[in-house]
């Protein structure tokens, strides 16, 4: 399939990320040998435009998954017609679990190329092999189709504004620099989409996907091409809550990235606010004073609550230095050794 046709005309915008890959033994820079491409959408109640948008990306692809991510609509049968092959998940789990899956049946596949696009016809399908081919062409192992290159965005100016804080916070998060963090439209290589595991649960698949990239593959290379996204409907979620949970998904990676950031340093400021009061509590007791019950119970509050914090932080710092080692012990083990073909 000639995917490459138009890719010289994407203003394209190269990223790198410092560091070494979590599995040695994985060459992300080798091209793909063939050039498949399958496209995975997830889509949760989409039946009004997942036939056309099925239809008009099998022009791009080799295959088309859909991951119907407990529709109640006719969405699956809807995709299924269109020519998609539709896995189908029996109850509603996230966009998160719904691009894992897809992922993995991208893999059975054989694919070279995963592009990602999302089921409500705001993707233009004829961006697919813009996507794709910094891929293909050795260039690239991720490419972000970012709404701001070309600075066209048909989003509101309050949606742009609240997309733009979410990038800012998910590439300090990630430590990945990125225009469009939140842009569902992107290419994977299939290797690197095979090994990806997303667990968030909420609407933050990704800024977890830019925060798996820095831990697992942080010498995978990213890029970014302009593409144009149409908003055909009204948003189906309520924005401040779409943010929130964002938010929420940023704020679990920093968790487990940064523990002792995170929850040790704010236990201590705690403990020490509870441990100050509690001094003053016990100088008014040895004067005289009456102290308050209320007063007491504050100082109390805090001091645990700034301990459990502290302790927390320190234990996942140990537990995520653990999880590291051992994954580092596993990729070197299955590293080719010196002398053995690879």
């Amino acid at each position: 399939m000639d995917v490459g046709e138009g890719a010289g005309a994407a203003d394209r915008v190269q990223i790198a990320a410092d560091g070494t890959s979590a599995w040695p033994g994985v060459n992300w820079a080798a091209p793909p040998a063939r050039g498949s491409v399958v496209v995975v959408i997830p889509a949760h109640n989409e039946e009004r435009f997942i036939g056309s948008v099925v239809l008009a990306s099998r022009h791009y692809a080799d295959v088309v998954v859909v991951v119907d991510d407990g529709s109640t609509d006719g969405t699956a049968r809807l995709a299924e017609d269109a020519g998609a092959v539709v896995v189908r998940q029996g109850e509603q789990s996230g966009k998160a679990r719904a691009l894992t899956v897809g992922f993995q049946e991208a893999h059975r596949r054989a694919a070279d190329v995963v592009v990602m696009l999302d089921g409500d016809a705001q993707h233009d399908p004829e961006d697919i092999p813009r996507l794709a081919a910094p891929i293909l062409s050795g260039e690239a192992e991720v490419v972000i189709g970012s709404r701001f290159l070309d600075r066209t965005s048909e989003a509101p100016g309050w949606r742009r504004a609240g997309q733009r804080a979410l990038t800012v916070a998910t590439n300090a998060a990630s430590g990945i620099a990125v225009t469009d963090s939140q842009s569902g439209y992107r290419a994977l290589a299939g290797r690197l989409a095979a090994n990806m595991r997303l667990t968030s649960r909420g609407l933050g698949a990704e800024s977890e996907m830019q925060w798996w990239l820095a831990q697992v593959a942080p010498d995978a290379r990213v890029v970014e091409v302009a593409i144009t996204v149409r908003y055909r409907d009204a948003m189906k979620r309520n924005p401040v809550r779409h943010g929130l949970l964002v938010v929420d998904t940023l704020l679990r990676i920093v968790e487990r990235r940064h523990p002792l950031l995170l929850l040790t340093l704010p236990g201590v400021l705690v403990g020490f606010l509870g441990t100050w009061m509690g001094m003053g509590l016990l100088h008014a007791t040895l004067a005289g004073r009456g102290a308050s019950p209320i007063y007491a119970a504050a100082a109390f509050l805090l001091f645990m609550a700034g301990l459990m914090l502290a302790i927390t932080g320190a234990l996942m710092h140990r537990l995520e230095d653990f999880q590291t080692a051992i994954r580092e012990l596993v990729t070197r083990a299955a590293a080719p050794r010196s002398g053995e073909p690879t």
